[in-house]
Order: structure tokens, then sequence, then C-alpha cells
């Protein structure tokens, strides 16, 4: 299956990658978006996908270790949408909570942090499911 700390390395990329971007996108839309959940869900959905790439790119092209995921992008685009909502949202309450006042990027940093965090568990579940009880 997987060569031992290919999934460890996954998970990091992921999660970095993820922050990353989510950073990334808050900063840039956040004088286009006014709505703060809004601007969560753009940014946790951005930073999952472009995390999922990323991470695929790295581990499974380059690094030539497992197979190539991308052959079921369905299941991967599904799991990217219930990630980036919940950790979106997740992470926008998060922030509310604590402060009054806080910028786009840390926005997007804590949504696709977040987003990245439970995607990376949803893909890691799927992934040690027994080929049979797949859908």
């Amino acid at each position: 299956m997987y060569p031992e700390g290919v999934t460890s390395a996954g998970l990091i990329i992921m999660i970095l990658v993820g922050a990353a971007i989510g950073a990334a996108v808050g900063g840039i839309l956040e004088p286009m978006l006014q709505d703060r959940v809004v601007l969560a869900i753009v940014a946790g959905f951005v930073a999952t996908l472009v995390a999922v790439i990323v991470r695929n790119e790295l581990i499974n092209r380059i690094g030539g270790a497992g197979p190539d995921y991308f052959k079921v992008p369905g299941v991967v685009i599904l799991f990217a949408i219930i990630a980036s909502l919940a950790g979106s949202l997740a992470g926008h309450e998060l922030l509310d909570d604590y402060t009054e006042l806080y910028s786009g990027i840390w926005v997007g940093t804590v949504a696709g942090l977040i987003s990245s965090i439970l995607l990376a568990m949803m893909m890691i579940v799927y992934f040690i499911m027994p080929p049979s009880r797949k859908a």
C-alpha cells in the first residue's frame, strides 16, 4: 500500500498548504467580500482543493509513493465540499467567539486549517476502508 511515513507526510503537507492558501485567499478576497461567513467558506474550499492537489503532486507523482487517487475524483470532491463547509464555518465561529476585530487573513487561515484537517481525516478513513465497502 504505502511506504512507512507517507501518511504522516501527506497530513503535514495538507495542513500546512491548507493554512497557507487559506490565509492568501482570505487576504486577497477581504476587500471584495464584506461578509465574513462567505469569505471563510470560499477560503476554506479553495484551501482544501489546493491542499489535495499539492499533496497528490508531492506524494504520488513526484515521490512515487502509493496509487494515484485522482482516479476517484467524485469522492474526493464530495469530501472537499463537506470538509470545507464544516471547517470554514467552525473557523468563523471560533474567531467570532474569541475576538471582535480580526482580518480576512485570520479568517482564511483558520478556515483553511480546520477544513484541511477535516479533509485529511476523511481521506485517511476512506483510504483504509476495505475495497468492498467503498462507494
